[in-house]
Order: C-alpha cells, then structure tokens, then sequence
C-alpha cells in the first residue's frame, strides 16, 4: 500500500517536474524571442518613419507658406517703387511745367497789348508830308514792338506762322471763308489776328480766313 501510494506520488512529481522543465524550455525559447524583439523594433520603426514623414511634410508646408510670404513682400515692395518712382515723375513735371508755364494767363493776357500796338501802326497813313517828330513817334513805336516780341519770345511765346499754310484746327481759328483760286483749298489766305504758342502749348490760336474754291457759275442759256 505504501509503495503504491509511493510511485504515484513519484509520478505526480515527475509530472510536475516535466512541465516546468517544458516551460522553460519554451519560456526560454531564442527564436521566439528574437522574433517578438524584432516585431516591436520594426513596429517602433515604423512609428518613427511615419512620425518623421509627418514633420517633413510639416517643414515643407512651412516653408511653402514662407516663400509665398516672401514673393509677395517682393511684389509689393515692386509696387511700391514703381509708384514712388511715378510720384517722382510727376513731381518733376510738374516743377517742370510750373517754371515753364507758370506765367500763361499773364503772357496771354499781355498779347491784347502787343494787338493794340500793332492796331496803331496800322492805323498811321503813309502820308510822305508828315513832321519830323511825327516819324520819330512811329519809329520809336516801332522799336517798342520789336522789343515786345523779342521779351515774349525770352519766355518761351512765340507767334504763329500761318499766311499759305494748310489750315489746322490746333492752331487755326477759322473765321470766314474766301473763295479763290489762288490756292488750294483749305489753305490760311488772311489773318485777322495772330495766335501765338508758349513752348509746346497752344497760348492763343490764330483767327484767319481759309481758302475756298469758287462756285461754278450758272451756264448762260443757248441762243436759238
């Protein structure tokens, strides 16, 4: 009885014994191991990959939205000296045109003078008779309108050439028409008054009467 009790309790020993050695055997597995190790580190790569992918693609939109922000500071910089560059243009023309046309209305207005001057010479009758003194007068008057046209000139006011030349509306004033067939049509034959120019701008135009080709006269009837 007492053996058998034991070689069971020999057996249950041995049988506890075979499983620990059994878990051991597969606790203390290497390729298993290895194995999980190697699962975990490419788990953790893979992690990182993807981590890292995340902050380049980050870095890439940061610096996207950098180099947008900086074109645009170079279009607007662009802008902002091309419209300095404007202002100073237009400061300079107008310095410009100031100095040079500062004095319009008094040049313009000192034109009636030299009109009313020219007016009484042409009013003086050429009478051989006249006195001395008298001639002198004219003669001084003379003077006083070549210096008139020569101080206008200094600034810049120059008269209008327009006896035979083709009419043009920027510088003509047409007032009559005259028919002739002395010149072609469309052509200044008379000057009522002069006109005159301040540097490049019109200052007054010239009133004249143009050219016109006569109307062709009624056929006489034919004789029966």
């Amino acid at each position: 009885m007492n053996k058998t009790n034991n070689e069971s309790k020999n057996a249950g020993n041995q049988d506890q014994d075979y499983d620990k050695h059994s878990s051991k055997i597969i606790k203390n597995n290497p390729n298993e191991e290895d194995m999980k190790k190697t699962k975990r580190v490419k788990k953790k790569s893979v992690f990182d990959s993807i981590e890292k992918t995340s902050q380049v693609k980050n870095i890439n939109d940061d610096i996207s939205k950098l180099n947008e922000e900086i074109e645009n500071l170079k279009e607007e910089k662009l802008r902002t000296l091309a419209e300095m560059e404007n202002l100073r243009k237009r400061f300079e023309k107008d310095k410009i045109d100031s100095i040079r046309y500062g004095n319009h209305n008094l040049a313009r207005d000192m034109l009636t003078l030299g009109d009313n001057l020219s007016r009484a010479l042409d009013a003086i009758s050429s009478e051989e008779n006249r006195s001395e003194s008298f001639n002198n007068l004219i003669d001084g008057l003379k003077i006083v309108q070549k210096e008139f046209v020569m101080i206008l000139e200094k600034h810049g006011v120059k008269k209008i050439e327009s006896i035979n030349k083709k009419f043009d509306h920027n510088y003509h004033q047409a007032m009559l028409e005259i028919e002739t067939d002395e010149f072609n049509e469309g052509y200044v034959v008379q000057e009522i008054q002069s006109g005159f120019t301040m540097h490049d701008r019109l200052l007054r135009p010239s009133m004249v009467g143009v050219s016109k080709k006569p109307e062709n006269k009624k056929k006489e009837p034919k004789k029966a």
